[in-house]
């Protein structure tokens, strides 16, 4: 019996590293680290299509991103995970371009305000990586912590974003 595929999947070059795009036909499913020991369920039937119009789409939003001139992610997202997690992914999403925000905000944000390292945890498992910015989540105290794809590439990503909110100091 031949399997249904219900994911197509494309890889990605970009300044933090080879990344891998997977889409549903309801959205973009996942953005995933070359090296990603996370397990999601929800994307064992997968086959590679670069055609797609969801990977398409997403690879033309995210090399805009990385060039710094697209500042929003317009796609359709499908995300899979518990109720609390999409509540933490969709407070992620909230987060603008160029800001941060504590776990301890996110989890008052979300009504949970004792939640604060459940909410690490779940933006820790966010599928969606850079669309979903779990990169602007930082430790109450300010410090970068934990993120799937290293702090190298959080500190980029920030980095990335920084430069195009702060004025310049040319004279």
């Amino acid at each position: 019996m031949t399997p249904v595929f219900t994911h197509a999947f494309t890889w990605m070059e970009s300044p933090i590293g080879r990344l891998k795009l997977v889409a549903s036909d309801r959205g973009l499913a996942a953005v995933l680290w070359e090296v990603d020991r996370r397990a999601y369920r929800h994307l064992t039937d997968i086959n590679e299509d670069p055609s797609h119009p969801m990977l398409v789409e997403a690879k033309a939003q995210l090399t805009d991103y990385f060039a710094g001139t697209g500042k929003t992610f317009t796609m359709p997202l499908d995300f899979e995970g518990k109720d609390f997690q999409r509540d933490v992914w969709q407070a992620l999403l909230a987060i603008p371009y160029g800001e941060v925000r504590s776990y301890g905000e996110i989890a008052r944000l979300i009504g949970r305000p004792k939640a604060v390292r459940a909410v690490g945890a779940a933006a820790g498992m966010n599928p969606i990586a850079v669309i979903a910015p779990c990169h602007r989540a930082i430790g109450t105290n300010g410090a970068l912590t934990g993120f799937a794809g290293g702090l190298a590439a959080k500190t980029k990503l920030l980095a990335i974003e920084s430069a195009e909110t702060q004025p310049s100091l040319a004279f």
